[in-house]
C-alpha cells in the first residue's frame, strides 16, 4: 500500500495531494483547494508571486479594446529582456549561481507574471526567500517562497510549445515566456562556459569521437613517433 501511494503522489490519481500544486507549485483555486498543498521545506527552486506586469496584458476599455496599445511586438520583447536581465543578475550577484529562471505568460490570476528561479543549492535558495520577502520591487513588496517545481518540462503544457493549447492564457500549466537568443547567450553563455562537451551537438559528438578514435590509430601505427613525440614535451 505504502509503494502504491508513493507512486501515485502529485498524479492525478492522487485523491489527496493536489498535483497541479505538486507541479507548478500554484494552484487556482489557492487555499480554498480540495486536495493538500504540501510546500517544501526546503527546494531548490523559489517562486516570486506575480512579479512581472506585463505592459500588453492591460485592462480592457468598455468596447474591449485596450488601453494601451502604443507597445509593440518589438518594444514589448525589449522591456521583458530588460525585466529579465535585471532580476536574474540581482538574483545571482546577490545570492548564487542560477540554474535556471521562467517568467509566467499566463493570465490566470496564480500565475501571472510568476517568476521562477532554480539555484544551484537549496541553501542558496532557502537565504534568498528570507531576504526577498524583506525587499520590493518596482514599487511592490515582494512574495517569496519555495517551490517544488523542480522539472519544468513536467510543469509547461506541451500544447503552447507547439502552438496548439486553446485554454490560451487561462491553461493551468505554464505558458513561459521567451527571452531573445542575445540575451540567453549572455546570461547563460558564461554558466556554460567549461561544458561544452555536454551541449555540443549529436553529430559533432560523432565527428569528434572519429578524429578521436583516428588519431589513438595514428598513434598505434607508429610507436616511434609517439615516443618521439613524448621525449620532445609534446601530448
Amino acid at each position: 500500500m505504502a509503494e502504491y501511494l508513493a507512486a501515485i503522489f502529485g498524479t492525478e490519481k492522487d485523491k489527496v495531494n493536489c498535483s497541479f500544486y505538486f507541479k507548478i507549485g500554484a494552484c487556482r483555486h489557492g487555499e480554498k483547494c480540495s486536495r493538500l498543498h504540501n510546500k517544501p521545506t526546503f527546494s531548490q527552486t523559489i517562486l516570486l508571486q506575480n512579479l512581472y506586469l506585463n505592459p500588453q496584458n492591460v485592462p480592457l476599455t468598455a468596447d474591449g479594446s485596450h488601453i494601451l496599445q502604443s507597445m509593440t511586438d518589438v518594444e514589448a520583447q525589449e522591456h521583458f529582456d530588460e525585466f529579465f536581465e535585471e532580476v536574474f543578475v540581482e538574483l545571482q550577484d546577490k545570492y548564487g549561481e542560477i540554474e535556471e529562471m521562467n517568467i509566467c505568460d499566463n493570465l490566470g490570476d496564480h500565475l501571472v507574471g510568476n517568476v521562477y528561479a532554480k539555484f544551484r543549492d537549496e541553501e542558496t535558495a532557502e537565504r534568498a526567500v528570507a531576504e526577498l520577502n524583506n525587499r520590493w520591487f518596482n514599487g511592490r513588496p515582494i512574495y517569496a517562497e519555495l517551490s517544488p517545481v523542480t522539472d519544468f518540462r513536467e510543469a509547461c503544457c506541451r500544447q503552447y510549445e507547439m502552438g496548439e493549447c486553446t485554454r490560451a492564457g487561462f491553461c493551468n500549466f505554464m505558458h513561459l515566456k521567451p527571452i531573445s537568443r542575445e540575451l540567453r547567450r549572455k546570461l547563460y553563455g558564461r554558466m556554460s562556459h567549461g561544458k561544452r562537451s555536454r551541449s555540443r551537438s549529436p553529430n559533432r559528438r560523432k565527428r569528434d569521437n572519429k578524429r578521436k578514435s583516428s588519431r589513438s590509430r595514428s598513434r598505434s601505427r607508429s610507436p616511434r613517433r609517439q615516443r618521439s613525440a613524448e621525449r620532445s614535451g609534446r601530448y
